[in-house]
């Protein structure tokens, strides 16, 4: 049969990580591409005994949901969301199949193909992904290590008319980037005054390596939650766990019903049975002091690769030591192409992921971005030991 697929689908490309993925298979590979956190990390006997307690409850835990989430979750996550200085009720939150679903359902609800929607420069692929399926019009607004350059974010603002602004202000993904409190308070300024909704992706805020740091989001910032344009999203992926796909928004009520509607044509709801032994685990668990443990921990696993690659003496390779999050953002020498230098690195055994791939536009093709948090010790050393050897083996031929 001559399958007809969507247009749509036709346009979309596929994740750069997983592409990686599949041509490590069958390798002895290390692997600097994912967004993996530590295994070893993973709360795996409390998780166990919040799932235990779940099922005590009796046979009503493994019944169908609400389409916004498990209530008595959604309740302690607004005591935890306040504690960050962002006050809300239930009302305004939705629990979603991981944060990258509630990217999913803003875009869907805000936004229509042809739409322009704003970004940094670079940006988060996956998120990419999505603005690409839909169908919108995606530019790139200029940063520096401040975040978003204010100047040319109200420049295209007013030039593009965009139904959404998308970033990661907090240890941004690929590159580490914190934004400025004046930026953030810039930028909701503008966003306040030209009526753009500014959705802010926060998966990674709670691992800073100083714990005395402070990071304001957006939308603490803003006076009032009601009628205010900032939508923020959280997620347990990177704090517990990745395979309970737990995410939440919070927002304006009417934006989440919104897209509790979305979410009952695609999923009905995400699973309550996740949802419940997260409940669980919150209410017996110190999740916080885990949080900590799980901060100073990756901390010195990217002190442990910057020293690595330092010792390495490369030329014209820059990088700044990020103060949180998983990832380390390097810049290679001008016109070396990362994603040539992949292919010969997979033959050395060692994995990463290319620059280009975050990029809206005018990609630079000379950057990677490598992941600390899943390796370490004799492997990680490895790991840079193999990447030197490709990078060596690969600019001898250019």
């Amino acid at each position: 049969m001559n399958y007809q697929f969507a247009g749509r689908m036709q346009q979309l490309k596929s994740s750069a990580v997983r592409d990686i993925l599949k041509l490590t298979q069958g390798r002895e590979i290390i692997s600097f591409a994912g967004g993996l956190p530590a295994e070893e990390l993973f709360p795996l006997e409390a998780v166990r005994e919040a799932a235990d307690r779940v099922f005590a409850s009796g046979r009503q835990s493994l019944q169908y949901g609400l389409t916004e989430g498990f209530t008595p979750l959604r309740e302690q996550l607004c005591d935890r969301m306040a504690a960050k200085g962002m006050q809300v009720h239930p009302d305004q939150m939705i629990l979603t199949t991981g944060s990258q679903q509630a990217i999913d359902l803003v875009v869907k609800v805000l936004t229509d193909p042809g739409d322009t929607v704003l970004v940094e420069t670079p940006t988060y692929l996956a998120a990419l992904q999505v603005f690409q399926l839909y169908g919108l019009q995606v530019e790139a607004v200029e940063c520096d290590e401040q975040g978003m350059i204010l100047e040319d974010a109200e420049r295209l603002i007013r030039e593009r008319r965009p139904r959404l602004i998308y970033a990661v202000p907090t240890f941004g993904n690929p590159t580490g980037r914190v934004w400025s409190e004046e930026r953030r308070r810039g930028m909701l300024e503008l966003c306040i005054r030209y009526g753009v909704p500014f959705l802010e992706d926060d998966p990674y805020g709670d691992i800073k390596f100083d714990e005395s740091a402070h990071y304001p989001t957006l939308f603490s910032m803003q006076q009032h939650s009601e009628g205010g344009p900032v939508i923020y999203t959280g997620t347990f992926s990177k704090t517990v766990a990745p395979a309970l796909r737990t995410g939440w928004a919070i927002a304006d009520s009417r934006i989440i019903r919104m897209m509790a509607k979305a979410k009952q044509a695609a999923d009905l709801h995400s699973s309550t049975l996740d949802q419940q032994t997260l409940d669980q685990l919150l209410r017996h668990f110190p999740l916080d002091r885990h949080i900590r443990a799980i901060a100073r921990i990756y901390g010195e696993r990217m002190l442990e690769m910057s020293a690595l690659i330092k010792r390495q003496g490369w030329k014209d390779v820059r990088f700044s030591e990020p103060k949180g999050g998983m990832f380390l953002w390097l810049e290679l020498p001008e016109g070396l192409d990362s994603e040539a230098l992949l292919r010969c690195s997979v033959g050395k055994g060692i994995a990463f992921v290319p620059g280009a791939s975050f990029y809206a536009s005018e990609p630079k093709r000379n950057t990677a971005r490598l992941n600390y948090t899943h390796s370490t010790g004799e492997r990680l050393a490895a790991g840079i030991e193999r990447f030197a050897e490709a990078l060596a083996e690969f600019t001898a031929r250019c």
